[in-house]
């Protein structure tokens, strides 16, 4: 275990001014509060803060940092408290070890809500201060690292979360080294065969190109001195994890990998690095299609850094990644490189602001935007994974801005990048100055003009075709507000309606004194509630007006008979049913009804599952809580259920647009002899007569005929009995009639 001395002296190797007082003191403490305490391995528990802030003076971590990791498991698992360590060390440590308690652990397998919850108060924790994310990240790869002391039924779970969250979190925050380990650590634990099969054929590789590493580091040094260039070389071996996912998404064998060996060649300016590649690709063939520059274009996570792959020396390929020196450090420090100190100086415990944002601290902060607006734990999850998981494609607006995305994103996710209102007006898109689908997968260098409508909302099954989290959440946010809107409408529909027959003036002003009695935030949230059916509109009027006698707050005009009152009469159904209708009027008429325009229009409107309802229908709606309107024919048994409940009954009518027509469901009944060719005839007469069959299902099969149950589109109910007057008219067929539900 590491002395307390050792671990001074690690700080004052890149922080000479370092504040040696407060970290003998977190020893002391941590140390103290831990007592007797062991881990599973049987080591004091005290070893593993101890580690944890041992891996982060590898990362070069301000006195402050190195204190929290030291106190960080004190208040979860030791009597230490908040208030204690606000006063022994401070408040900016005592936020932060509070920030890290907050934190439980993480359960991917079977607590997925609580894991989802979670990660959200992970990253809460650390859109405060990203040294929270370096500790955490720092501890789990301490536990990592000892995970073979743990049982062996939690081995499985802590990896699995550490290859789904740490690993691709610690990536996405530049930290490619520490992501390396994770992952290679999960793996050997999820997949140990792999893992010893790997790890065998790289063993068996190294001894048969033993001293390969060694002189191609030497010939590039060599080649890039004779043309005046110094260079550090580093050649590494890649670690199985890497490899086994290259054989995975290539679908290749060990033998067909072309570059196990990377190199990385650091030098000490922007120009010097193009001057490396000019000297490697006249020296040595490069292998098609493996350049890449992240000089020009980081990546997200402030990476930069030139790919090209060789045939070098030994007919060997090899990857070569080119940076200077400032990029090497990002490269393996990530966001922990960006702790800037005061002056250019360490100063103590206080870390300064970097100069300049980092780019993976700004797409975690804009992730965390994502927190406030309104998606589940569940949703943000999958969401946040989508984009860890990806790597990127580089597009470009018409005027020039570079925007950054997923593999595998569309111009949905290239609109929603640009500015969440583009992504809900965009109708459709120009790549490379051509029409293309909304569905295409944008690749590298893609120039995208999004073609917009104000007229627009985003369609729901824009979701599923969306990759990045902001696309889909912005997606489900407007869905909602849209669906919102419409039972919104619905309850002013009903409530203008409930008022006018009250006698009262209807205003938002009016509804403004029920919000609070009825447990709504607003006007708005109050309507919508109507349209759903949660609120009825007597309930309102009856809030409002509580002297007006209860029978006037009443809000149907057509609905199942309770009497005979003057002005109605009953109306028999063909099913034997009776319903009260206003007196000499329609309920397709009234002029006060909620007009119905069809299943596109403003109002959530189905039409009965059994048979559906046409225009010239004589109809009635029925409200259903979170369903919306079902429209049903007055004729139909079905509204034979909804006798006991005649607050869902709503008087409607049609509202058809001349200049836009709409197909109407129906059902119709057909009886045809049993003979070759009839079930044509019968499907081209309704063809011919403009007729869409929508499903056709047989009921009934005999030697001489069969029944058949035909769902139909057409335009209104005059259309449909012209459909049905002509299939009687058929000689193959004995009869045709409607089915009402």
């Amino acid at each position: 275990m590491m002395r307390q001395y050792e671990l001074v002296e690690r700080v004052q190797r890149y922080n000479p001014n370092c504040d040696e007082p407060l970290l003998n003191k977190a020893y002391v403490y941590a140390m103290r509060k831990h007592g007797t305490q062991t881990r599973a391995s049987g080591d004091p528990y005290f070893s593993h803060p101890l580690e944890v802030a041992a891996i982060l003076t590898d990362l070069r971590l301000d006195d402050a940092t190195i204190a929290v990791a030291l106190l960080h498991d004190t208040i979860e698992d030791t009597d230490a408290t908040r208030a204690e360590i606000d006063k022994t060390f401070g408040e900016e440590i005592g936020k932060l070890v509070d920030g890290l308690t907050k934190i439980k652990r993480l359960d991917l397998v079977s607590k997925r809500a609580k894991q989802a919850e979670n990660f959200r108060k992970l990253l809460l924790a650390i859109a405060d201060d990203v040294r929270v994310l370096l500790v955490k990240l720092a501890d789990r790869l301490h536990n990592m690292r000892t995970l073979q002391h743990m049982p062996e039924s939690k081995r499985g779970r802590i990896a699995e979360e550490t290859m789904e969250i740490y690993a691709p979190l610690a990536g996405r925050m530049g930290m490619h080294d520490m992501r390396e380990e994770l992952e290679d650590l999960a793996f050997q634990t999820l997949n140990p065969d792999a893992y010893a099969t790997i790890s065998e054929r790289l063993a068996q590789l190294r001894a048969k190109n033993e001293g390969l590493i060694s002189d191609i580091e030497t010939n590039l040094t060599e080649r890039l001195a004779e043309r005046g260039i110094a260079a550090v070389v580093k050649g590494r071996e890649k670690r199985p994890y890497s490899i086994f996912r290259k054989m995975q998404s290539k679908s290749i064998a060990f033998e067909q990998l072309s570059d196990i060996y990377g190199f990385r060649i650091i030098v000490g300016t922007v120009e010097a690095c193009y001057r490396v590649i000019g000297v490697i690709h006249t020296t040595w063939p490069t292998v098609p299609g493996r350049f890449k520059d992240y000089l020009s274009t980081p990546k997200q996570n402030d990476y930069r850094s030139i790919h090209t792959t060789v045939v070098g020396p030994s007919r060997q390929r090899v990857e070569l990644q080119i940076r200077t020196f400032a990029m090497d450090r990002v490269a393996e420090y990530g966001i922990a490189a960006h702790a800037l100190y005061k002056d250019g100086e360490f100063g103590g415990r206080n870390i300064a602001k970097p100069q300049e944002e980092s780019r993976a601290y700004d797409w975690l902060r804009r992730t965390i935007e994502l927190l406030s607006q309104g998606d589940t734990p569940e949703e943000f999850l999958e969401n946040t994974k989508l984009e860890l998981f990806h790597d990127q494609v580089f597009c470009f607006t018409p005027k020039g801005r570079l925007i950054a995305l997923p593999r595998g994103a569309t111009p949905i996710d290239f609109a929603y990048a640009v500015h969440t209102d583009i992504g809900n007006t965009c109708v459709g898109c120009k790549i490379n100055g051509h029409i293309m689908p909304l569905v295409t997968e944008l690749r590298n260098g893609d120039e995208v003009d999004i073609i917009r409508s104000q007229a627009q909302t985003p369609p729901p099954a824009w979701e599923s075709i969306a990759v990045t989290g902001k696309a889909r959440a912005a997606i489900r946010r407007a869905t909602r507000e849209s669906v919102r809107q419409q039972y919104g409408a619905l309850g002013r529909h009903i409530l203008e309606r409930a008022f006018l027959r009250g006698g009262h003036p209807f205003s938002d002003e009016a509804l403004a004194a029920a919000v609070v009695p009825l447990g709504q935030a607003n006007v708005a949230d109050l309507l919508a509630a109507v349209g759903r059916g949660e609120i009825r509109a007597a309930e309102i009027t009856g809030v409002l007006y509580p002297d007006q006698p209860a029978e006037t707050h009443g809000e149907r005009i057509a609905g199942p008979q309770a009497g005979n009152e003057e002005g109605w009469f009953d109306l028999q159904s063909g099913a034997g049913m009776k319903f009260r209708v206003p007196d000499g009027s329609n309920p397709g008429e009234s002029k006060n009804a909620i007009p119905i325009r069809g299943l596109r229009g403003d109002l959530p409107v189905i039409f009965a599952p059994d048979g559906g309802a046409v225009p010239g229908d004589r109809i009635v709606g029925i409200l259903t809580p979170g369903v919306g309107v079902t429209i049903y024919p007055i004729q139909s048994p079905a509204l034979k259920e909804f006798e006991e409940q005649p607050e869902h009954w709503l008087d409607v009518r049609w509202d058809l647009d001349a200049d836009k027509q709409d197909r109407f469901p129906a059902r119709i009944s057909v009886a045809a002899l049993n003979e070759p060719g009839s079930l044509a005839a019968i499907a081209g007469t309704i063809a011919d007569l403009d007729g869409n069959i929508d499903n056709l299902k047989m009921i009934n099969r005999a030697p001489d005929f069969h029944e058949m149950i035909i769902d139909l589109e057409v335009w209104d109910l005059k259309h449909l009995n012209r459909i049905i007057n002509q299939l009687r008219a058929k000689p193959n067929v004995s009869s045709a009639s409607r089915v009402n539900g």
